[in-house]
Formats: C-alpha cells, structure tokens, sequence
C-alpha cells in the first residue's frame, strides 16, 4: 500500500477563515506588530504584549473555526483505508476535528487548543484559561505556580520539538508521495521535508497558490484553489 504523508500549511484553513501568514493578503503584511505577539522574546518580556495576545486567542478565529473541504476530504482519504500520515505546520486542530485519527496527525508547532505554563509546564484547556480572560482577567497566571501561561504552541524564537521534528523526517524518508498543500516552505526545519521526501524517493506534489523554493523539485505543481484542488487530488491517489 502506498503510504502517503501530507504535510499542511496556513493555507488549508483560510477557507476555514483563518488568515495565513505570508501569503500577499497575509496576517504580517497587514500587520508586522502582529507578529510580536506570537514571538516568545516579546510575549515572555512584555505584559501589554501577553494581553494583546489573550485578546488575540479570545477574540481571534482559530478556536471557532470548523473544517472546510480540504481537511473532510484528507480525513474521508484516511477512511478509505490508505497509508496516511499528515505533518501540519498549523495550530487549529482541524484535522483532528475533520476525523483525522489523532494518531495520525503530528502537529509541528503544537497546539493551540491547550496552554503550558513556562514555569512549572502544567498543561491545561485553552478554553478553561479564555473563560478567566472574559472574567476579567487579562493575562491569567499558573494556577499552580503563578507562572506566565502561553498556548501550547511553538512561538518565533522557540526551537520545535527535537522528537517531533524527528519522528517527521522520518516519515518524509519513508513516504511514497508527498503532498505538500497550502504551505509557503519558507519556514525551517518544517519546509526541508519536502526536499528530504523528494531526496529519498517520494514523488513530490505542492499545491499552494504562490510559488515556493520547492516547485523545482516537485513533480507537480497545483496552483488550483485548495478546497477543490485537494479533494480531486486525493480522489486520484485514492
């Protein structure tokens, strides 16, 4: 059986309504200041940064999001009974929701459906930490310790996870295709796996609507829409 990752980016959920990053409409280009509130220099140093960021989570669209086509149809191809495993460079949790097994999606940068608090590292519900937010707590604290809690994600100017980055190299080597959907492959060590993939063997396909580093490498190319793209696609490797 061909086993097939997927590896997604920012552009898989804006049909979901949740802005990508890079992209020429993009969350940066509108707003550089934005992206202080994710940088953990900037979110661990400044307190006025820690609330912004809290109004950002409460207020933001990535928790009331649902899945759209492209994730029903990544999670029907699992169904299928396929060899499937998804790398997602994204922190919504809508493969999980879309009925992706939980086991087989490997989240990149994390999560932001849980937070971690920076002292002590209990983790906790991000909605449980939102209700203490619209209580009138704008930068609530560990419960436990009194640390400074973030969203369980990996933040500008964090290291990923050594295990998890490993664990998708090593589904990059072993892959047949690669897919990778509604990723720029700018951002480093998760853009490399497109070229490890291709390095050792797989046939590369990159759908996304503006070119990357990696087009040269791919096999094909989609510039199509993703939420019809991705589902005919996966129709044909089906």
């Amino acid at each position: 059986m061909t086993m097939v990752a997927i590896l997604s980016g920012a552009g898989i959920s804006t049909d979901s309504g949740i802005p990508d990053y890079r992209g020429p409409n993009g969350l940066w280009r509108r707003d550089p200041e934005a992206e202080k509130l994710v940088t953990y220099e900037h979110y661990m140093s400044d307190a006025d940064i820690r609330r912004r960021s809290w109004r950002m989570r409460l207020d933001g669209p990535v928790l009331h999001a649902e899945p759209n086509a492209a994730h029903l149809a990544i999670a029907e191809f699992e169904r299928s009974g396929h060899a499937l495993r998804v790398i997602t460079q994204n922190v919504d949790g809508l493969h999980q929701m879309a009925g992706v097994s939980d086991r087989k999606v490997l989240e990149l940068h994390g999560t932001a459906r849980t937070v971690v608090c920076t002292g002590c590292h209990a983790r906790s519900s991000m909605e449980d930490a939102l209700e203490r937010v619209r209580a009138g707590e704008a930068d609530p604290a560990c419960t436990s310790c009194g640390g400074i809690l973030k969203s369980a994600t990996v933040m500008f100017g964090q290291r990923l996870d050594p295990v998890v980055l490993g664990e998708a190299m090593g589904i990059a080597k072993a892959c047949e295709v690669f897919v990778a959907v509604g990723s720029s492959l700018q951002v480093q060590p998760a853009a490399s796996l497109a070229g490890i993939a291709a390095e050792h063997g797989a046939r590369l396909i990159i759908v996304n609507a503006e070119p990357t580093p990696y087009d040269e490498l791919a096999d094909e190319v989609v510039r199509e829409p993703i939420g019809s793209a991705l589902p005919a696609l996966l129709l044909r490797l089906r």
